[in-house]
């Protein structure tokens, strides 16, 4: 088959590469020309393991291709998907315009019928203006052409993108003409064989189930910090807490880990989008204002751990930070909690020291150079002078550090653990005073 992915970020690039894999002729279109030029000599622009080899692999075998030629993309494809981003608009719905843009450029330039595919998270009613702004672009040149319009929302998560296209839990298909779905179903036939992971639905409930599923897992999120943080108060574990309530299989284990809150390209915008599209129909999503209010003010819960011990001191003092970005296996650092506390450390007169294994480049990209941030090699490198260690994302490299060394390298063996990935005994026992996220107290020597 010939597709084309309009869109070549974090959503297109695993899509195109993915469907280029097994056997399609995919052609990625964007208009971030140095982006193109990246992915034309095999240059990734984002972190995802195990994309940069796929991609490589269907170049070479001339089955993934990259263009700015708009013209170029919709002549190639039968089915043209729309992969383009969905920012968050000043009152906090999705802005469309790129979507529509791309609409737009379908309807200039198609010269026979195509089918076009949703792939951007998009607010319920997306897919009547895709098809009404195709249609006006048509009737612009007096052309009379067929095409259909398709939901088809990605479930991907950063960090197991490849497995969750190529394995999919399942596979959304939103339309409202049963020859439209059949095609659809061809494309997505190699990742269907085992058993049938479609599901055929109407276009508005297909937009809906994408944001309603990204809303539940970060209810679920905001709900344990917000346990968290009471069983500080009252003197409970909220580690043992988990297990107890996960053993549950009504609740589980998935998306019950209690943190710094949330970040990413997709639950803080989507649950915004949302909560904005309830207000447009006169509905007032109260959970959702509490699931965004819960997570803005756990980004700031670490600070207060770290203003309170040194007694609103903090001018001078450095901390070592261990991970950048918003969860581990990605570079990602958009809404990351990371940058809520280095930015509330420097405006407390701190300097940080950091270190991720793959966002580097990308703190890099958003500070440039600043005197009170030290991008370091290394962990260890991260501790000298450094008085206190705060950890933010839960990178496996950070879980079995050499304490003793940790211990005589840091001013002060303080531990600030954002992640719950260390164990409050043992650090006890090891003199460290250790802050953790719901663990009931305070431990030290």
């Amino acid at each position: 088959m010939k597709i084309t992915i309009f869109g070549s970020g974090y959503v297109g690039l695993v899509t195109g590469a993915c469907l280029a894999e097994v056997g399609n002729e995919v052609l990625c279109v964007d208009i971030d020309v140095r982006k193109i030029e990246m992915l034309k000599n095999a240059q990734m622009p984002i972190y995802e393991p195990g994309l940069d080899a796929m991609v490589q692999r269907n170049v070479k075998k001339n089955q993934l291709f990259f263009t700015t030629d708009i013209e170029q993309g919709v002549a190639h494809g039968l089915y043209q998907f729309i992969a383009v981003g969905t920012p968050p608009d000043e009152d906090g719905s999705a802005d469309l315009q790129y979507v529509l843009a791309v609409a737009n450029s379908i309807g200039k330039h198609m010269q026979g019928y195509k089918v076009i595919v949703d792939k951007s998270t998009v607010p319920v009613g997306t897919a009547d203006k895709v098809r009404k702004t195709v249609q006006a672009a048509l009737d612009a040149r007096n052309a009379t052409l067929e095409f259909d319009v398709v939901s088809n929302p990605e479930f991907l998560k950063e960090g197991a993108a490849i497995d969750d296209f190529m394995k999919p839990d399942r596979i959304v298909i939103g339309t409202d003409n049963p020859r439209t779905q059949e095609l659809l179903k061809v494309i997505y036939a190699p990742f269907n064989r085992n058993h049938d992971r479609i599901m055929a639905m109407d276009i508005r409930s297909a937009e809906f189930t994408k944001y309603a599923a990204n809303a539940m897992l970060a209810t679920k999120i905001s709900f344990m910090n917000e346990m968290a943080n009471l069983a500080e108060k009252v003197g409970a574990d909220i580690e043992q807490v988990r297990k107890g309530i996960g053993s549950d299989p009504r609740i589980g284990y998935h998306f019950i880990y209690p943190g710094s809150g949330y970040g990413g390209s997709c639950f803080p915008k989507d649950v915004q989008a949302l909560e904005r599209t309830a207000r447009d129909y006169g509905y007032s999503a109260r959970l959702l204002q509490a699931v965004e209010a819960v997570n803005k003010e756990q980004k700031q819960v670490l600070f207060h751990k770290i203003h309170q011990h040194f007694k609103g001191d903090l001018q001078g003092r450095t901390f070592a930070l261990w991970g950048l970005a918003f969860k581990p296996k990605t570079d990602d650092m958009r809404e990351a909690p990371s940058r809520t506390l280095m930015e509330s450390l420097w405006a407390a007169g701190a300097k940080v020291q950091a270190y991720d294994p793959e966002a580097m480049h990308e703190a890099q990209r958003i500070y440039g150079e600043r005197e009170d941030l030290t991008l370091c090699d290394s962990t260890q490198n991260t501790l000298h002078n450094a008085d206190a260690l705060i950890v933010q994302t839960e990178w496996k490299v950070f879980w079995s550090p050499d304490f003793d060394s940790m211990k005589n390298t840091l001013k002060q063996p303080v531990i600030f653990d954002g992640r719950n990935i260390f164990d409050p005994s043992l650090l006890e026992h090891l003199g460290f005073t250790y802050y953790g996220i719901g663990r009931g107290c305070v431990l030290s020597d």
